[in-house]
């Protein structure tokens, strides 16, 4: 990448190279002049680090609207990267504050720059290894001399805050810049502020405005350049801002000015007033605007700036001539002092139409959508006195340094060529035109040779055969005869005839002083200038504000009659107020308006004055409230003697206009140079003072025959060999795109128009279509138009893609089922008409693997969490939709549930209880007792005593534990099985004598048979080893009570324990 000005200067290529730095074709060995399709001379002594800028504001939108920018071989390729491989080292982008309609959004055109885009592209300049000079405008628009209107923002803020608002402003956009990567070399804070900045004209404001700016760039890029932007250097009033600025002590580095050779003087005059800003201030300089036109074909169907050959008389209107414009720029700038001047940069090379004029419909549609053209109709709320009546294309079209189609024209390589030169075999590109003045038509002799320019900047001499329409001429007036020359190169004769040979104003081009002349108002005085029409004095005019003057004398000693009084107009910048030619005598006011167009015409303007008795007339030129900035000359004042004509030439002036309006791409160039034999000499009768009536009639039938017989050109036709095809998916909401197709041979230039049904679709002109709801159940093609100069178009429509419809009813799918671990849940959804559907069940948002059928058995990991399931609903022609139910919450599981445990012997009539362990701990518990698998009834609590009908049976106890937002739990203990009783147990018996050593015997009966264990017992205490059926009665028993207890027992059945009656024993 380049580096900056200031740490480059010095370096040679060598050094260049060390530090890692491409060497530019400026750095390259000097080979001499290289063989090439135009002629450029060297540029001696240009420094290797001359910038070589182009300002390619507009891009964006011009790729937005279907621009293709194209390499040498005609491929499609990087703008950025072709410029770079030109020679081109910087590039320059506007930048606007809010260049967006308040109410829609839209955009105001022009590019539609904001600081967001220029930074867009600054990157994609960077990336290509080129600068960026950053243009301020300080406006939400075009800013120029003639208007520098605040943004929006700023609108009635006082300076101070206007000024903290633009340091604001342009802090921001820089830092953008910079965040972005942005390689900003220089910045300009203002755009040709010649008459103001952002809505301020008085210079202590200008001055607060361009400071903050300036303050802003050394904050954020302390490396870059700060400029001031200038124009109209052929004012001579450069020195003027300059000192002013000193007097306010702004900080900049360059003085920056536009020019345009066809607006602003001579080279010579530039360098000097350049020089004068490097000698007197110690200024750098740049030119930042220049530009020439290569044709003077329309390309888009919005007239140019430059549209006529008058518009545009110091270099041939060609590559060659455009070449030569900016080698001499070029030329102009590097010889400027010091080595001060630093570069020049050309204005808008890539504007080039997004559509040929016969797709005038569609390019305005394309203006309008991308801000592609100068100025959209959005912009009429901030500019509706210029953007808002005259909006729409390019105007710029035929001044680009790439043809129509994107291909880099010759011109372009100027920025190489400079350095080493170019050669191309001598041709000659243009006439120099003839000015001659007679007294009399009788007079008029036009000369037999014409001095031609060469492509290589010389000129010689040449033949001429000038067209017969010069024998028309027979009285006073001013006309234009047309000269053919060898080569094909036509010659341009202005032929004036006055009325006498006596012009009674005095000193009429102000060469003798400024007697009689009187001179009124402000901004106006006789004195010599570059801009006289004739000789080196005129009226000259200039003022930064609005403002009114008028030079005039009284002409006495005039004869009663009719008299013709001109003066030659030569001036621009004049947007408003009224600049006019009048005569005042006894006989009332005599005016016509005077033509202020561009630097270079010198614009003619008559009137016819009757003069009466007193034989008096004062002549004037005036301007009344002329637009601030406005300046020119009025010279060449000439009152002569008039014979008024009586023929009525409306129906002439009107067949002209109907020849005028021919579309000439139609028809034949040998038909088409009869109407233009035919159409000069009508034109030269409408010019004339007196022309005879007879003179009228011929010419008016000239021109309808010769529109009558217009040979129409059979143009072939394009061949269709594909037609174009859809991509993208075919419903609501989806942008389908179309390819072009396939035409031989290879074609302009393609328009898009997509039908619904077969039916154009309002503003579908692009080769992309958003779906809309409209469009459902319809079909959808598109129809591709295809274009080349010299053919019949040709359009081929793609076959037609179905759009989906939409379910007429979709409904909620519902989950039903127990939303609990391991249940199942399924999932219905209604659809009319009826569809396949797939599933998709998802937890707490996530889609469960294999989750994909309408049932699904809730996971233990799905506890606590939300589910939903998702249904796809699909149906061969219709929209497919996806549905999803409301989530259902699946209950929590306790962590712990133990199997409940029965304590308590398992016996009739003891008491069983139940226990359960759970966490966390449930809110409620409840029981059932089972006997077998049977519930016993009532038996429903924690306990349960146990029933002789239980006896032998197995108990158990099932427990369900639940909490709120648990899934409830039901366990169910282990089986306790209860003894059996038996079905007949007896009295316990005692028989025998109850005396001291006499035997009693214990018997009990029992059923089924069991085993017997006895205890005997005295007096209620048990009787060591006593433990047989019989017992000895002791002496120890005398006197007591003897009781044995016999126990049955016996596997499975309860135990049961019987005691006898007591027996006493005597003493």
């Amino acid at each position: 990448m380049r580096q900056h000005w200031v740490r480059l200067a010095a370096l040679g290529t060598a050094a260049a190279l060390i530090l890692g730095v491409s060497a530019t074709p400026a750095m390259a060995a000097d080979t001499g002049p290289v063989d090439a399709d135009i002629s450029v001379e060297k540029v001696d002594g240009l420094s290797p680090d001359f910038t070589m800028g182009v300002d390619i504001s507009s891009y964006l939108s011009l790729i937005d609207s279907g621009v293709v920018f194209r390499d040498d071989a005609g491929q499609p390729a990087n703008l950025f990267e072709v410029l770079a491989d030109h020679g081109v080292t910087d590039v320059r982008l506007r930048v606007w504050n809010d260049p967006y309609n308040s109410t829609t959004g839209a955009g105001y055109g022009g590019g539609t720059v904001d600081a967001e885009r220029a930074a867009e592209m600054g990157k994609l300049a960077t990336a290509a290894g080129l600068g960026v000079l950053v243009d301020f405008h300080y406006s939400d628009f075009w800013a120029d001399p003639g208007k520098q209107k605040a943004p929006k923002a700023w609108a009635g803020l006082g300076i101070a805050q206007k000024a903290a608002a633009a340091k604001a402003y342009t802090i921001d956009a820089l830092t953008l810049m910079k965040d972005e990567g942005v390689d900003v070399r220089m910045v300009q804070v203002g755009n040709e502020t010649t008459n103001g900045v952002a809505g301020e004209t008085s210079w202590a404001n200008i001055a607060q405005i361009f400071q903050a700016g300036s303050e802003a760039v050394r904050q954020v890029f302390p490396d870059a350049l700060v400029a001031v932007h200038f124009t109209n250097p052929n004012r001579a009033n450069y020195t003027t801002f300059a000192a002013t600025l000193q007097t306010y002590g702004v900080d900049y580095d360059v003085f920056a000015s536009s020019y345009y050779a066809f607006w602003h003087g001579t080279l010579a005059n530039l360098t000097n007033e350049l020089n004068k800003i490097v000698n007197q201030y110690g200024k750098k300089v740049i030119v930042a605007e220049t530009s020439w036109a290569y044709t003077l074909d329309d390309a888009d169907g919005h007239p140019n700036v430059i549209r006529t050959a008058a518009a545009a008389t110091q270099y041939p209107v060609s590559v060659q001539g455009q070449s030569r414009a900016l080698r001499d720029v070029i030329a102009a700038v590097s010889q400027v002092d010091n080595g001060a001047g630093l570069g020049v940069y050309y204005w808008e090379p890539a504007w080039l139409p997004v559509g040929p004029p016969s797709a005038l419909e569609a390019n305005k549609a394309l203006w309008e959508r991308d801000g592609s053209g100068w100025a959209s109709s959005a912009a009429a709320e901030y500019d509706p006195a210029d953007a808002g009546v005259y909006y729409g294309g390019s105007a710029w079209d035929n001044q680009a340094l790439f043809a129509a189609d994107g291909t880099p024209l010759s011109s372009l390589s100027t920025f190489e060529y400079v350095y080493t030169g170019a050669t191309a075999p001598r041709e000659a590109v243009g006439v120099q035109p003839v000015s001659l003045t007679f007294p009399r038509a009788s007079d008029i002799a036009l000369p037999t040779t014409v001095t031609v320019e060469y492509n290589d900047g010389s000129t010689g001499s040449a033949a001429v055969e000038w067209s017969d329409a010069v024998s028309w001429i027979t009285s006073p007036g001013i006309y234009t005869v047309s000269g053919a020359v060898a080569g094909g190169l036509t010659a341009t004769a202005t032929v004036t005839v006055t009325a006498s040979t006596t012009n009674h104003v005095g000193n009429p081009g102000f060469e003798s002083g400024t007697a009689p002349w009187t001179v009124t108002g402000t901004g106006g005085s006789i004195a010599a200038t570059t801009d006289a029409s004739s000789g080196t004095r005129a009226f000259k005019f200039y003022s930064g504000n609005s403002f009114s003057t008028a030079v005039s004398q009284t002409v006495t000693g005039l004869e009663p009659g009719s008299y013709q009084l001109s003066a030659v107009a030569h001036g621009g910048a004049f947007t408003s107020g009224a600049a006019t030619l009048r005569a005042v005598t006894s006989e009332g006011t005599f005016e016509t308006p005077l033509s202020l167009t561009a630097w270079g015409e010198h614009n003619p303007s008559s009137v016819v004055v009757q003069v009466g008795a007193n034989g008096e007339a004062q002549v004037s030129g005036s301007l009344t409230n002329a637009s601030a900035g406005a300046w020119g000359t009025f010279d060449d004042f000439a009152l002569v003697e008039y014979a008024p004509s009586t023929v009525d030439t409306a129906a002439l002036a009107a067949v002209v206009d109907q020849a005028d309006d021919i579309d000439r791409s139609l028809y034949t160039g040998a038909s088409l140079a009869v109407l233009d034999r035919a159409v000069e000499k009508a034109r030269i009768v409408l010019a004339a003072s007196a022309p005879s009536a007879e003179q009228a009639e011929e010419a008016a039938t000239l021109v309808t025959d010769a529109i009558a017989a217009l040979e129409r050109i059979v143009e072939p036709v394009l061949e269709v060999v594909a037609a174009p095809t859809i991509s993208g998916t075919a419903r609501a909401g989806q942008t389908l795109t179309a390819s072009a197709g396939e035409f031989t041979p290879a074609v302009d230039h393609v328009d898009y128009q997509w039908l619904r049904n077969g039916t154009a679709i309002s503003g579908a002109t692009s080769s992309s279509y958003l779906v809309v709801a409209a469009d459902r159940g319809a079909e959808i093609s598109v129809r591709v138009t295809a274009s080349r100069a010299g053919w019949t178009s040709a359009s081929a429509t793609s076959g037609a893609v179905s759009v989906d419809r939409v379910f007429t009813a979709v409904g909620t799918p519902k989950i039903s089922g127990t939303a609990e671990v391991g249940k199942k849940l399924t999932a219905s959804v209604s659809v009319s008409p009826d569809a396949a559907k797939a599933y998709q069940w998802s937890v707490d948002g996530k889609a469960i693997a294999g989750a994909t059928s309408a049932s699904y058995t809730v996971r233990a990991a799905d506890a606590g969490k939300k589910l939903t399931v998702a249904v796809t609903l699909t149906r061969a022609g219709y929209e497919t939709v996806t549905v999803t139910s409301a989530p259902t919450t699946v209950a929590k599981v306790f962590t712990r549930v133990s199997t409940p445990k029965i304590t308590g012997t398992a016996q009739v009539g003891k008491k069983l209880s139940a226990t359960v362990s759970v966490s966390p701990e449930p809110t409620k518990k409840t029981y059932q007792w089972f006997a077998g698998s049977s519930p016993i009834a009532g038996a429903r609590s924690a306990t349960y005593t146990v029933k002789k009908a239980d006896a032998g049976k197995k108990l158990t106890v099932r427990v369900t534990v639940s909490r709120s937002g648990y899934q409830s739990v039901t366990v169910t203990s282990a089986p306790v099985t209860i003894a059996k009783v038996f079905a007949k147990v007896g009295a316990a018996k005692i028989t025998g004598t109850a005396k001291v050593g006499k035997k009693l015997t214990a018997s009990l009966t029992v059923s089924p048979a069991a085993t017997k264990k006895y205890q005997w017992y005295r007096n209620g205490k048990a009787i060591a080893g006593a433990k047989g059926a019989t017992y000895t009665v002791k002496k120890a028993d005398a006197g007591k009570k003897i009781t044995v207890a016999i126990t049955v027992s016996k596997s499975g059945y309860q135990s049961v324990t019987k005691t006898s009656a007591a027996k006493r024993i005597p003493k």
